[in-house]
């Protein structure tokens, strides 16, 4: 019998090795210290995911490290690995929108009229998310509200930077737009719909579209907490929320680096706003200020003096002011002219003021906006609808909203 080389039993073995050291270095820098907000439903759970996303982010991170494949990368390909739901009522095609990747969802029962139209265009922050991960969602949205949806599969980091998921999404959305006669939507209820960075998408693309002559109008936006604005990470809701899953500071501040291709070393200057002159923050003052946000978002928090501009930070960072990373900036002859939207924040969410914010300029510019807060909620709960054991009732609740919302268009 021929002996197995000694290599070969040791790889497996340290393989094993690696991926249990990992599993237990983030159980105790995470499990036990993460923050938890006691209105959070189902504490141990949102635990358990948070551990469970550390550890690919982790893995993915040393693979990186190792030149094996991005950390990005390798995140994604094990969320794609999960089954797709599927639902005998919906039809579902893979399309190519020249290079990018689209998926139309279409109600299996035929119809006599025309149907609305959504687009959708998923959250994770240009790094993760993807046609897979929101497929779910996507589901529900074509069965519940008996509408054609159209999921856009922009390209991502880390090949495709800024501006390259907002162009995707423009792209993809005007060639929906002129294919609705193809799909039987009606032209009048076109809707664009999307969370976190889907919902900054969703945002610009109605600003992007706003004063195109030959497309159908955009009927409505609905911005699932969206992110609305990139200079500003001294918010209250910064403050608040730091440390809570599933967005966190620290990986919030790892997306904006790796979308926008700044280097991480300027992080303790963006953090003390340094990256910006006090000029610049003084002209976006009436819309970014703290005192737009209502005083029960405020607890706890201090208004944190902003530091002199470290000029280099600012050569490299300015960026963070173009429209199309900052929809939250456009000017107001563009946002009152926008259709009207459905706003989702959670309570729990770094990005929770980013809604309060658009939601104060549009309606101070007398654009209708239905606003839903969740006081359970949290960054990227609505992905948690077809988890299984790792649901949380607040996706639902979301839902609900959004698909009531979509009924009365």
């Amino acid at each position: 019998m021929m002996a197995v080389p000694l290599p070969l039993l040791v790889l497996p073995v340290a393989a094993c090795a690696f991926f249990v050291g990992v599993g237990l270095w983030v159980i105790c820098s995470h499990f036990l210290t993460i923050d938890i907000p006691a209105t959070i439903s189902h504490p141990a759970r949102l635990r358990v995911f948070h551990c469970l996303f550390q550890m690919l982010m982790t893995w993915g991170t040393i693979l990186e490290k190792l030149r094996i494949c991005s950390m990005p990368q390798f995140v994604r390909f094990m969320h794609d690995l999960l089954p797709l739901r599927k639902d005998p009522d919906v039809v579902v095609t893979d399309l190519r929108y020249g290079t990018i990747a689209v998926r139309l969802y279409q109600p299996k029962a035929s119809s006599c009229t025309l149907r609305p139209g959504i687009v959708f265009y998923h959250g994770g922050g240009g790094i993760i998310g993807s046609l897979n991960t929101h497929h779910g969602i996507c589901c529900r949205l074509c069965k519940r509200s008996d509408s054609v949806v159209l999921s856009v599969g922009y390209r991502r980091v880390p090949h495709h930077k800024y501006p390259v998921l907002v162009r995707d999404c423009i792209a993809a959305t005007i060639h929906f737009l002129r294919s609705l006669k193809m799909y039987s939507v009606d032209p009048a209820r076109v809707v664009v719909c999307g969370d976190s960075a889907g919902g900054a998408a969703a945002a610009i693309v109605c600003q992007k579209l706003v004063d195109s002559p030959y497309l159908p109008k955009i009927r409505a936006q609905i911005l699932i907490y969206a992110a609305l604005q990139s200079l500003d990470f001294q918010t209250p809701s910064y403050q608040q929320n730091k440390n809570v899953p599933l967005l966190t500071l620290s990986f919030a501040f790892r997306c904006w680096c790796g979308y926008l291709d700044i280097s991480p070393s300027w992080k303790s200057t963006v953090m003390k706003g340094a990256h910006l002159p006090a000029e610049v923050w003084e002209k976006y003052r009436k819309w970014i200020g703290v005192e737009n946000i209502p005083e029960r978002f405020k607890r706890g928090c201090q208004l944190m003096p902003r530091e002199p501009v470290n000029e280099d930070a600012y050569l490299e960072t300015n960026i963070t002011l173009d429209l199309m990373n900052s929809p939250l900036l456009a000017e107001d002859e563009v946002v009152s002219r926008l259709p009207e939207a459905c706003i989702v924040s959670c309570e729990h969410d770094i990005l929770r003021d980013h809604s309060l914010l658009y939601k104060k300029r549009l309606e101070d510019l007398g654009v209708p906006v239905t606003w839903h807060h969740m006081e359970d909620g949290f960054h990227g709960v609505l992905s948690t609808i077809d988890l299984g054991c790792l649901y949380f009732p607040c996706s639902s609740k979301i839902m609900n909203a959004v698909v009531h919302f979509l009924k009365g268009l």
